[in-house]
């Protein structure tokens, strides 16, 4: 087993032995597997999965791509514009997203920091900078989202390796994650060095700490000739129409996440496979991959364990090893998460029980967040500490932990109630939405009415169609639950419905029927 200390705070030294258990890294597996007209990539860090991505040929990926649009609408109110791209939703461009000096904002595949700040540009109206008609040139910063429209700009940032391209101004951003001030400014004489386009900057990206002025060099050669092949297809298509597309996903995959740290990349199908190589070969050149095709009798992911562990990522319940356990509930607005010491009951008192249950369950709070890609608001409702020591360390170590995510966050202090506020870049639906629809059942809400709920309201829908009259015969299909009730514990209510209006009642049980349903019938 090969395990290494993760990068910790400045003053790691601080943490006891029992902090430490918690910022252990493994090495990684890249697990890529094609079936029905869906991939799917599993990140592993020694044999548990960390992260977890599914692309399916019936569903666009828009994240990345570049536009030719024509504006269709501007909304004043809203200081923002619907852009057609020539999709089945209008993209959504906002006031601040269309402004010029791309460099100003961070981009969206990597958090940076500028040598130079861009000066702010005086406050303009959407009204000023767009008209309906207009064409416009414009990237995906986010996806669709239910009935939202894709998040769109003008700051266009390709992102290759350890560079991202951003067109508009000569200068270099740094990722915030490269935090060594020595490794900052080695990078910043490399680039005095090289030669670069006067009107495009870049930013260095985590990926690029340590790396050689000839592997900066690469990529901004490669960079430069896909965005004069996005200028030409600017000049020459007619809008609304698709300029580029970013890549798939096992492509952006191996691009953003292979590094030292991964062991082997391994791919279950044959054609994946030949892709997969030519993508190494031509991204990678000269760089030695443990690159292996499974041909296992056996599925691959059944063979790693890997189906059972996503099936549990949809589960509201994650159950911690010392026996306590997380509950996850994903609403539209926010993600509440709540931590509870469950069977754990320690070996020393509350106190102590309660710290090692909260620092378990903010390590395994920060992979879930990244494995349900879950964005947004996230609220965490860590159990309550006496000891403000013991509260500052939890903080620190679930920052830290949240330090490997890639997505941007940023993580308010511990409030009284000893509730932790995040939030977390949300640039497409989270994995749960991608793979469930709301239920047709309960129609998204997560509950239905109860038996009892239903049988007062059948009886209630009887008298309706009685309504004062007599001599009538009523049959009163019902969800066979519901039917059972009535037939027993409320007999004496359908007899007396039956005397008063001198009628006859049948209750009918229809197993097709949704528990919510009646339906109630004259007989002729």
């Amino acid at each position: 087993m090969n395990l290494r200390i993760a990068t910790a705070p400045a003053d790691a030294g601080n943490y006891t032995e029992l902090q430490k258990e918690w910022l252990i890294i493994m090495k990684k597996d890249i697990l890529i597997s094609e079936e029905v007209n869906e991939r799917r990539v599993a990140i592993l860090e020694n044999g548990k999965l960390e992260e977890f991505f599914i692309e399916r040929a019936d569903t666009y990926k828009m994240f990345g791509n570049i536009y030719k649009g024509i504006v269709k609408s501007v909304i004043p109110g809203m200081q923002a514009a619907f852009v057609d791209l020539g999709t089945q939703k209008d993209g959504f461009l906002y006031v601040t997203d269309a402004l010029e000096s791309p460099l100003g904002l961070d981009s969206a595949f990597e958090d940076i920091e500028y040598e130079e700040k861009s000066e702010r540009k005086q406050f303009q109206r959407i009204e000023d900078l767009l008209k309906p008609g207009q064409e416009v040139i414009v990237q995906i910063v986010k996806e669709p989202i239910r009935s939202k429209g894709p998040r769109l700009t003008t700051h266009f940032a390709i992102p290759a390796r350890y560079l991202v391209l951003m067109p508009g101004d000569h200068k270099l951003g740094i990722s915030r994650r490269v935090d060594s001030r020595s490794e900052r400014d080695r990078i910043r004489a490399i680039f005095q060095e090289l030669s670069c386009p006067s009107d495009i900057g870049f930013i260095v990206r985590t990926a690029g700490e340590g790396k050689t002025k000839k592997e900066f060099a690469r990529d901004i050669k490669y960079l430069t000739r896909v965005w004069s092949k996005i200028k030409t297809e600017c000049q020459n298509k007619t809008a609304p129409c698709l300029i580029h597309s970013e890549l798939d996903l096992v492509e952006r995959i191996i691009r953003d996440f292979y590094n030292e740290e991964v062991e082997r990349i391994v791919v279950d199908n044959k054609n994946l496979y030949n892709q997969v190589k030519r993508f190494l070969n031509i991204y990678l050149p000269g760089v030695k991959v443990k690159f292996d095709w499974y041909k296992g009798d056996a599925p691959l992911y059944e063979k790693y364990h890997i189906e059972k562990e996503v099936e549990r990522t949809f589960h509201k319940k994650v159950y911690l090893h010392s026996g306590g356990h997380i509950i996850i509930e994903q609403t539209e607005g926010l993600v509440a998460i709540d931590v509870n010491t469950g069977k754990f009951t320690g070996s020393k008192d509350l106190e102590e029980t309660v710290y090692r249950t909260n620092l378990e369950a903010a390590s395994e709070i920060a992979r879930q967040v990244r494995l349900r890609d879950m964005g947004g608001i996230v609220v965490i409702d860590f159990i309550d500490m006496e000891e403000e020591d013991h509260r500052r360390h939890l903080y620190r170590l679930f920052k830290d932990a949240v330090r490997r995510d890639r997505a941007k966050t940023n993580i308010l202090q511990m409030s009284e109630l000893g509730l932790v506020e995040m939030t977390r870049q949300r640039i497409r639906p989270s994995l749960e939405s991608a793979v469930y629809d709301s239920c047709p059942y309960c129609t998204g809400k997560g509950s239905v009415k109860s038996v009892t709920t239903m049988t007062i309201h059948t009886i209630k829908e009887i008298k309706k169609a009685l309504n004062h009259s007599h001599n009538k015969v009523i049959n009163a299909y019902v969800h066979p639950d519901v039917a059972e009730r009535l037939l027993n514990q409320e007999q004496q209510s359908i007899k007396e419905l039956e005397k008063n209006s001198k009628s006859k009642i049948y209750i009918l049980a229809d197993p097709s029927m949704h528990r919510e349903d009646t339906n109630i019938t004259f007989v002729k």
